[in-house]
C-alpha cells in the first residue's frame, strides 16, 4: 500500500517503476510490479501487484545490508532502506535479546519485504517531501503466523516500535500494523497525529490485498467478491 501510494503521488509510470526496481539488481525482481487500478464495493482505486518466485530465505541484517549496498539506487534511497532495516533488527533484536547485528530476518528477509522496503524508499526519495503527517494507527488482538510459530497480534516487533507512536483501537481481529510498515515511517521520519491544516493538492485511494471485518481495506481480487479491474479507457 505505501508503494501503491507513494507511485500514485510521485506520477510514476510502469516505465520508471521498472527503473526502481531494476536499480536493486536482483535478477527476481525485474518486471516484478504492477499497479493496477481496481474497484472495491464500487469504489474505485489503485493497488500493487507483485508477482515473485516463493523465497523462504532466512537473510541476516549484515545479508541486507550488502544487497542494499550493492544495489544502484541513489544515495539518499539506499539511506532510507538501510535505516528501515536497521529499525527492524533494533526491534528483533530485543525481542529475540541479542545484539541487531547477530538478528536473521524470516518474513522480512523474503523477496517481497525487500522489494517493498527498497522500492518504497526510492520512492520516497524520488517525491521528496517536506515532511510526512500519519493519522494514529489502528489496532486489535488478533494472531499472526510466523516462523517463530503462532504470535499474538501486534506482533512483539510490533508492539516494541510503537513505543511513542498514538494509536486507537478498532472493533476487530487480525494485524492492522506490521513491522515493515511502521518501520518504514519510522525511517523517513514520520510525523503521528491528527490531520495538521493544508490545503489538499493530491489524492491517492490505495487498497491491500487483504480484509478483516469492520476494517476499511482493499480485499484481494483473488478470493473476495465484488472486486474487479477497471477497464481502462483508449
Amino acid at each position: 500500500m505505501l508503494v501503491t501510494g507513494l507511485a500514485l503521488m510521485a506520477r510514476v509510470d510502469r516505465q520508471a517503476l521498472d527503473a526502481m526496481v531494476a536499480s536493486l539488481n536482483l535478477p527476481d525482481f525485474t518486471g516484478s510490479v504492477i499497479i493496477e487500478p481496481v474497484e472495491v464495493e464500487g469504489i474505485s482505486g489503485w493497488r500493487a501487484q507483485v508477482s515473485l518466485p516463493d523465497s523462504h530465505d532466512h537473510r541476516s541484517y549484515a545479508d541486507i545490508r550488502k544487497i542494499i549496498h550493492s544495489s544502484s539506487m541513489l544515495p539518499q534511497a539506499r539511506e532510507y532502506a538501510e535505516a528501515t532495516f536497521r529499525i527492524l533488527a533494533e526491534a528483533e533484536g530485543v525481542v529475540h535479546n541479542r545484539p541487531p547485528g547477530e538478528v536473521t530476518f524470516h518474513e522480512v528477509g523474503a523477496l517481497d519485504s525487500i522489494l517493498d522496503i527498497c522500492l518504497s524508499a526510492a520512492l520516497f526519495d524520488l517525491l521528496a517531501p517536506d515532511h510526512v503527517r500519519c493519522s494514529p494507527l489502528p489496532i486489535c488482538d488478533g494472531e499472526v503466523q510466523s516462523a517463530h510459530g503462532l504470535l499474538t497480534s501486534p506482533a512483539p516487533a510490533v508492539q516494541h516500535l510503537l513505543q511513542d507512536i498514538p494509536v486507537y483501537g478498532v472493533d476487530s481481529w487480525g494485524e492492522t500494523v506490521t513491522p515493515t510498515a511502521l518501520a518504514i515511517l519510522k525511517a523517513i521520519k514520520t510525523e503521528f497525529g491528527l490531520w495538521p491544516e493544508m490545503t489538499v493538492k493530491r489524492v491517492a485511494r490505495v487498497y491491500g490485498s487483504r480484509i478483516l471485518p469492520n476494517i476499511p481495506n482493499g480485499p484481494s481480487m483473488a478470493w473476495i467478491p465484488g472486486v474487479r479491474p477497471l477497464r481502462r479507457q483508449h
